[in-house]
This record gives structure tokens, C-alpha cells and sequence, in this order.
């Protein structure tokens, strides 16, 4: 079963995604923040990673920055899903390692035809 970290400020964000993930048979993680997440990738690299743009702490941009230079850390599918929809924002997301792109809100379809293209599902 391959893994899907979460990561979200908004609790009720990362348990809305879980349960869509799950449905697709992934086994899943939470993590509020980028730095949380990049201590998890550490001790447990995932195959995806379902991250947020704006949190406290380390931001999903900075997070991503730091997780393709970790060992390991240019493997898993990096899908962000966010508010921001500016393209330049975009186009830097994409120009720092992610795969793919969510707007929020998102629901099942979504997810599951972002985590296709990707080669996930």
C-alpha cells in the first residue's frame, strides 16, 4: 500500500483528504506544518505528499525546497492543494519540484484524477 502524507495547518482539511486517500487505498499520514512534515519524510520517506501552500512554521513552498535535497527526497509525487491560484505562484510550485496542482475546495474526483496523472493510481 503506498503512503500519502498530509500536510495542512487546518485539521479538518488533513481529515477530509485522509478519508478521500484511504478510499483509494492509500495508508496515510498527517502533518501540520512543513517542518513536522520534513521530520516525518526523514524518518520515513512517502510516495506522495498532499501539501498546503500557507501554514505556520515552514510554508509548503519552503518544505518542498527542502524536501528534493534530502536523500530520498526527489521520489515522492509532490501534489500541492491550496487557495492560491496566482500562475506565477503556480509556475514557482512547479519550477521547485511539484507534480501536480489543487485548487481548494477539492473532492474524491479531483484528487483521484490528480493522483492518476501523476502515476500514483
Amino acid at each position: 500500500m503506498k503512503m500519502c502524507l498530509v500536510v495542512d495547518d487546518s485539521r479538518v482539511v488533513r481529515k477530509v483528504a485522509r478519508r478521500i486517500l484511504e478510499t483509494l487505498d492509500f495508508e496515510t499520514a498527517e502533518a501540520a506544518d512543513g517542518l513536522e512534515a520534513l521530520a516525518f519524510c526523514r524518518a520515513a520517506m512517502p510516495e506522495a505528499v498532499l501539501l498546503d501552500w500557507s501554514m505556520p512554521v515552514m510554508d509548503g513552498l519552503e518544505f518542498l525546497r527542502r524536501l528534493r535535497k534530502e536523500p530520498g527526497g526527489e521520489g515522492p509525487v509532490v501534489v500541492f492543494c491550496t487557495s492560491e491560484n496566482d500562475p506565477i505562484r503556480i509556475a514557482e510550485a512547479l519550477e521547485h519540484g511539484a507534480d501536480e496542482y489543487i485548487m481548494k475546495p477539492f473532492d474524491g474526483d479531483i484528487i483521484e484524477a490528480k493522483f492518476a496523472q501523476a502515476g500514483l493510481i
